[in-house]
């Protein structure tokens, strides 16, 4: 009787901390994604004022930062990391090959702006920076929720 007892009390603690376990890998994610998206706007920020003063080394170094972080995009948003402070739609696993596609095209832009850069062409640069915008901006309107979940 009592081994029922503990083996249920056993049972019980062990769920509660697999869920538990869950919930904290999925704030992790989430908090890592932040940090991510985070740090792509603050180097497209740095961008902009860097192409108004015209210092293309910093546009180029930025836009490979923004490059890297791109291709880190689609494992920080794993199945099911829906739950907690997230300002990510479902849209994102229902349409998993588009999002995977829009984080492409932000590598491929800041890729390209990091080539313009180098070249020092003013032009190839500011349409460049409107091409990293739209890839940013395309996938915030598919993607993102204009508030969080919580």
């Amino acid at each position: 009787m009592f081994m029922g007892k503990y083996f249920l009390i056993a049972a019980v603690i062990f769920t509660t901390l697999i869920f538990s376990s869950q919930a904290f890998a999925q704030a992790d994610v989430i908090e890592k994604r932040q940090q991510l998206m985070k740090g792509q706007s603050a180097a497209a920020k740095e961008i902009k004022g860097a192409v108004e003063s015209k210092d293309f080394a910093t546009v180029e170094t930025k836009a490979k930062d923004l490059m890297g972080s791109a291709a880190k995009i689609v494992d920080l948003f794993p199945k099911g990391s829906t739950t907690g402070k997230t300002k990510a739609t479902a849209a994102i696993w229902e349409k998993s090959d588009d999002f995977s596609a829009n984080a492409k095209n932000l590598s491929k832009a800041a890729g390209e702006l990091a080539a313009a850069a180098k070249s020092g062409d003013a032009g190839a640069v500011d349409a460049k920076v409107k091409a990293v915008s739209g890839a940013c901006g395309n996938c915030h309107k598919a993607f993102r929720a204009e508030k969080y979940s919580e």
